[in-house]
């Protein structure tokens, strides 16, 4: 009885002290599933396909019209079919800017450093606040540190609301009897029963995010390294004659990003997603491309993951709920709602509990 006493008073703890933090994560994560349809759907324009001799036109204008700048990559949207992120880059503080375009290279918005929240910029500010608080790695150790939390405490209450295998039924209906602080605690356990285990998946996947580069280490086989010999010459391949091998490559793949050549590297990083990959958005198959003679220097096929490396990159989707479509990415949220309600109705159980005990002293 003292052990459990204990455990009861840790989990009321825990809960209160980290509140805040997990209903930030709850109710960014919640409006942020889907953000990519939410930001695209703020912009006009209709769907035109993808014709990457045009987009590549409209690249050198964009280097013409912001002279100093330099072109670092091109994203698709995730949103809406064929529409893609220009990143237009300065060494200037605020000078950066992403220009969105269809298929067929037409602007369709431009959005600067210094938009904030503006200009759809709240859509990547919640998306930001979600992963890391907007401060960086900093912000990402107190997310990753909160996700643990989360974790335990998930784990502790349902040990500690787990009821006899005869009264499993029952317990999953809260009681409208008796005085407010039971009521209370009944919609808190009832409700937590209902959906703890999807929670716990979907938080610790979350969290593991956070930590993903050491879990890659202990989980994923090093590859032996081996050294990309770049071709020399000037780069005479354009961004579309690379993007059309890639495609041609594997074919029926979508296009989904293309990091362009720099110095140290002068070929095209060009990311697709193949039917079968478990991301909506941007997939994990990509191939590195020569800018001097078009040669396809070194690829990796997302559909042949060893185990290790198809756990890590499992996480994203099965986070976002990706993995299972729109029907998965809304249980996701449902879990979210979930959350928001489980720590809602927490605090007002602790502070029915402070009225009662004031009420006995």
């Amino acid at each position: 009885m003292s052990a459990s006493r204990n455990l009861v008073s840790l989990h009321r703890r825990l809960g209160i002290g980290a509140a805040i933090f997990w209903l930030i994560q709850a109710i960014t994560g919640t409006l942020i599933v889907f953000h990519w349809e939410i930001a695209d759907a703020q912009i006009a324009g209709n769907h035109r396909p993808l014709d990457l001799v045009a987009i590549e036109r409209r690249v050198d204008a964009v280097i013409d019209e912001y002279p100093g700048h330099t072109i670092s990559s091109i994203w698709s949207s995730a949103g809406a079919a064929d529409r893609f992120d220009v990143y237009v880059d300065s060494d200037v503080p605020g000078e950066s800017r992403i220009v969105r375009i269809d298929g067929e290279g037409s602007v369709l918005n431009i959005r600067s450093e210094n938009d904030g929240l503006s200009n759809g910029g709240w859509v990547d500010t919640l998306v930001g606040i979600h992963h890391d608080l907007l401060g960086g790695s900093f912000g990402g150790w107190i997310v990753g540190i909160s996700g643990l939390l989360l974790v335990s405490n998930l784990l502790m209450g349902l040990w500690l609301a787990r009821p006899r295998m005869s009264r499993w039924r029952r317990s999953l209906w809260p009681s409208n009897k008796g005085p407010v602080a039971a009521q209370r605690y009944s919609r808190h356990r009832a409700i937590g029963l209902w959906a703890v285990i999807p929670a716990l998946c979907v938080v610790s996947a979350g969290t593991m995010l956070v930590f993903e580069n050491g879990i890659e280490t202990l989980i994923v086989s090093p590859e032996p390294e081996s050294e990309v010999a770049f071709p020399d010459g000037p780069n005479t391949i354009g961004m579309a004659t690379a993007a059309n091998t890639a495609l041609a490559t594997y074919p029926g793949a979508a296009l989904t990003a293309i990091n362009f050549p720099t110095a140290d590297i002068p070929a095209y990083d060009i990311r697709l997603r193949q039917a079968g990959e478990w991301r909506r958005a941007y997939g994990k198959t990509s191939l590195l491309i020569s800018a001097a003679d078009g040669r396809i220097l070194s690829g990796f096929d997302a559909l042949h993951d060893p185990a290790g490396r198809n756990f890590v990159d499992g996480l994203f989707p099965f986070h976002t709920g990706e993995m299972g479509g729109t029907i998965g990415r809304i249980a996701v949220m449902a879990v979210g709602l979930w959350l928001i309600v489980m720590v809602i109705l927490g605090l007002l159980l602790w502070k029915a509990r402070g009225r009662v005990a004031r009420n006995v002293q």
